[in-house]
């Protein structure tokens, strides 16, 4: 499991096996190579080593934070 936190440190997300979750456990989209897509597969942002950015310019959107024991029982 992988968080994905805001630039201020707030996580709103996070992926397990390549599907990217709310924090209310549900599916939004899912990470493909250097992107995240969304349910229909529209790319929604940028995916650059551990950085989330938009689509437009290189406004960042977050992060993705090191892989992590998932813990959501």
């Amino acid at each position: 499991m992988r968080g994905l936190v805001s630039p201020k440190g707030e996580q709103f997300g996070y992926v397990v096996g390549g599907v990217l979750y709310t924090m209310d456990d549900e599916p939004s989209g899912r990470l493909e190579k250097d992107f995240i897509v969304d349910l229909a597969g529209n790319i929604v942002w940028r995916v650059v080593g551990d950085g989330v950015y938009a689509l437009n310019g290189m406004e960042t959107i977050g992060y993705l934070t090191g892989e992590r024991a998932d813990d959501r029982e």
